[in-house]
């Protein structure tokens, strides 16, 4: 979404991305670069994210090796386009201080230990939308949806703050549209270079047509790299986590026990967005509650992404298996489990190929990827394809004919919490 950024009051220090791998294990420099810079790079990135896009429509999924019925694709560039600049009618630039008052939406232990991390922008309870900025332009995905603006989808019933405080983001549902359905995009008017993002979420978007996805993304898309946290379509039920970069990043192996990771690598182990055909280096979950309808039955769960000098990692915790450092908000992820994705350092620059990020939240509905995979099946979740399942031959008729098949499309999210590693 293209998001209106907020006017910096002062400049933070701004260092060149070949500078970041300096950073100690203490201390992070922000890269921030200042309000124009970032609108201007966002301008010149948008071209070249959609001409990819349309050059990419209709690709077939890229097969596992180590499944030939699985097929794989994920968010690109707009998937990748990089924080793009709009009209935005949040009541607050900053959500740190307008979060500040909100309380935990889970408990764990009654004293929490002393945690490096500290957050830095939070979003939750009645102020979550603070500090984000609604999209309206059109989907760089080709989905079949229409972005709306905070007013709008504040009258349409498409977002709101429900008894239990979560933020609900909805996709239209009237029963016949002639065109594309409302939906929301929201991206955070803060950004971050390296750090931890923690998000716990009761419900995701899930089935047929749905394509869901909760990530990070820099500018000059693919320069400031891309981190798809949250992602799939129609009705899977495995995540998959995926990062996009300029070429020279890649992963050192697409064994799952050299990495250290509990997922599998799936479409190779070059990241880069230009030399894969826009699809990066994905990880896909070996876990069946870690999206769409097996999350939602679990009750969701959590997920973080940890970007610090050893490179970048995906975690998933189901609701009954989050850990006690995460709910007391002093997390310590080097005494989490292995994560379910990671992009080592040794072959991959996190601070050269990542900077200057935004946290987004979208659902798209059709577009480059559920709509190419509309009559596919052999991934976890989809074992009957879409177009059997419904009866319509393409994603774009089922989308307009059967607003009643979307009750289930919307994010419940309890909260979105941002750390730093305290200064030296």
């Amino acid at each position: 979404m293209y998001s209106q950024l907020p006017l910096l009051a002062f400049l933070l220090a701004n260092a060149a991305p070949s500078s970041a791998g300096l950073f100690s294990g203490s201390s992070h420099t922000l890269h921030l670069a200042t309000h124009h810079a970032h609108k201007v790079a966002i301008k010149h990135s948008a071209g070249l994210a959609r001409d990819l896009r349309v050059a990419l429509r209709g690709v077939l999924d890229v097969q596992s090796p180590s499944s030939p019925n699985q097929n794989v694709y994920c968010v690109s560039s707009g998937g990748g386009v990089s924080v793009p600049v709009g009209s935005s009618n949040t009541s607050s630039p900053s959500a740190t201080t307008s979060a500040a008052g909100s309380q935990p939406t889970t408990s764990g232990s009654s004293t929490a230990p002393s945690s490096p991390w500290k957050v830095v922008d939070q979003y939750q309870g009645q102020n979550f939308f603070d500090g984000w900025g609604f999209y309206t332009d059109a989907d760089p995905t080709n989905g079949n949806v229409q972005y709306v603006d905070q007013n709008t989808a504040n009258s349409s019933g498409l977002i709101e703050i429900n008894s239990q405080g979560h933020a609900v983001m909805r996709v239209e549902t009237t029963p016949q549209v002639q065109n594309n359905r409302q939906s929301v995009r929201i991206t955070t008017q803060n950004t971050f270079t390296g750090g931890l993002v923690v998000m716990d979420s009761v419900h995701m978007p899930t089935g047929c047509g749905t394509w869901p996805a909760f990530w990070t993304n820099g500018p000059n898309w693919p320069a400031g790299g891309e981190i798809d946290i949250v992602e799939g379509i129609n009705n899977y039920t495995n995540n998959q986590a995926t990062i996009h970069t300029n070429p020279g990043c890649s992963i050192p192996s697409s064994n799952s026990t050299l990495l250290d990771i509990t997922g599998t690598v799936v479409g190779g182990t070059d990241c880069s967005a230009a030399q894969t055909g826009n699809q990066g280096c994905g990880v896909r979950s070996n876990a069946g509650n870690s999206f769409g309808t097996g999350f939602n039955s679990n009750g969701g769960g959590v997920y973080a992404m940890l970007w610090d000098n050893s490179g970048i990692s995906v975690y998933f915790f189901p609701r009954n298996a989050v850990p006690a450092d995460i709910t007391d908000g002093a997390p310590q992820p080097s005494n989490w489990s292995a994560p379910m994705a990671s992009w080592p350092s040794t072959d991959c620059n996190p601070f050269q190929f990542f900077y200057t990020h935004s946290a987004i939240f979208d659902t798209t509905l059709c577009g480059d990827w559920a709509g190419s995979a509309w009559s596919s099946t052999g991934v976890p979740g989809q074992e009957v394809s879409c177009a059997q399942q419904t009866g319509f031959s393409t994603c774009e008729a089922f989308v307009q004919q059967s607003g009643a098949s979307f009750s289930e499309a919307y994010w419940e999210v309890a909260s979105v919490k941002i750390y730093q590693t305290s200064s030296s």
